[in-house]
């Protein structure tokens, strides 16, 4: 008598990840290696001279605890999906849209800052220094409007009933996308104030 071959289910193949969660390492793996490049071509760049030294807006520190605060409350809703309480995991899930929404307008209120103190991203009055800022700034908004989407299709999955204690998968990606993002703007702006 032959036995039957075992079934692997998704997660037990490879690695023991969901093919989506080993998608989603490689993309913050490639957005940590641009990073890396734009920060090491900042301070290469930096080093050569002609290099206008300028104060940061004070609004990047708003922005800097809106998005910690905005992945507390991520955290929070990840927390309240593995208990099931459903009601927090969508509470969560909205103030994390409403503060990654508040730290988008806070970084267009900096790029205005910036264009206040006389620091542009090109023209004849531009500046490596400048130009480097808006990049990086301009950079990471465009990741975080990416983890936006992802939270907005998180709670639409949610309001449906479809993420609870026996369907994270998609919460967990999303909670891990949003604290990089978070983690990596903390980065960016502590780069920029030791090096600035």
């Amino acid at each position: 008598m032959n036995p039957q071959p075992e079934i692997l289910s998704e997660k037990e193949v490879g690695l023991g990840w969901h093919p989506k969660r080993v998608l989603l390492i490689l993309l913050i793996f490639s957005i940590v290696m641009m990073f890396a490049a734009f920060t090491s071509g900042y301070i290469v760049r930096r080093d050569e001279g002609n290099w206008r030294e300028f104060d940061l807006p004070a609004s990047l520190l708003i922005n800097s605890i809106l998005i910690a605060l905005s992945s507390a409350s991520m955290q929070w809703a990840y927390f309240s999906a593995r208990k099931d309480e459903l009601g927090r995991l969508k509470t969560g899930l909205v103030v994390t849209l409403v503060l990654g929404l508040a730290f988008l307008a806070g970084q267009y209120v900096s790029f205005g800052d910036l264009v206040a103190g006389n620091t542009y991203f090109g023209g004849a009055d531009a500046n490596p220094s400048g130009s480097f800022v808006y990049v990086l700034m301009g950079v990471h908004a465009f990741h975080l409007v990416t983890g936006l989407v992802f939270l907005a299709v998180v709670l639409r999955r949610a309001l449906n009933y479809q993420v609870h204690s026996r369907a994270m998968l998609s919460i967990g990606n999303a909670t891990l996308y949003w604290h990089f993002l978070g983690g990596l703007w903390l980065y960016l702006y502590l780069f920029l104030l030791l090096n600035h």
